[in-house]
Order: C-alpha cells, then structure tokens, then sequence
C-alpha cells in the first residue's frame, strides 16, 4: 500500500472513531467522510507546507510541537470545505490531529513490518 493511501485510511478512522465518543463531532454520511479525507489529504498537499514554512520560527521554539496547532489548521480548514460534517471547533480538531499522527505511524509501522 502506498503512503498517501495510509494518511487517507489514518484520516478517515480517525474522524469516524471520534465521531462516536464525541457529540460535537457530526457526519452525516460515509460519502461526506470519504469526501472530508480527500479534501484533508489535499490540504494537508497544499497547504501545509506553506503554513509550517511561516510558522517555522514558533516550531523551532516549541521543539516542534506547533506542527500540531498547524495540523489542527488544517483539519479546520479541510471541515470549512466539506459542510456536511462539523468538527465541532480547535480543540476537537487538535485532538484529531494527535490521533491522525498516531493512527498514521501505526499504519506506516505495520505496512513496514509486513514487508
């Protein structure tokens, strides 16, 4: 399995998954989050790399840890986009950032170990 399709699988779990345990959390249908995955993935392309450029200087300062605040930027930015589900604001989307680095590096692991 290719890379990109692992970031696309870790992205779709964890919204799904933290749809069900939180409430603000809402999808309102399986196309809509396959959709949000896309449009996340494209952003994360585009987008991401122009906002860690800027906000280098902060990242250097937290030893890196700002890249998470960039993450949860652009989960924010990815639901303005896709109107049929609610992220529910920052701190949801920050949350979902960790779990997408989690969800991403347990993918890349297995993918590594199978091989």
């Amino acid at each position: 399995m290719t890379k990109l399709f692992l970031k696309y699988l870790s992205i779709i779990v964890t919204i799904y998954l933290l749809s069900l345990i939180f409430y603000t959390i809402q999808i309102s249908s399986i196309p809509a989050l396959l959709i949000m995955g896309l449009v996340l993935l494209a952003v994360n392309l585009l987008l991401k790399p122009i906002l860690l450029l800027i906000t280098l200087p902060l990242s250097l300062l937290t030893l890196g840890l700002f890249s998470f605040i960039v993450n949860a930027w652009t989960i924010m930015i990815a639901d303005h986009f896709v109107t049929s589900i609610s992220m529910g604001g920052f701190f949801n989307s920050l949350l979902a950032a960790f779990i997408i680095v989690f969800f991403n590096q347990l993918f890349t692991g297995m993918n590594k170990g199978a091989c």
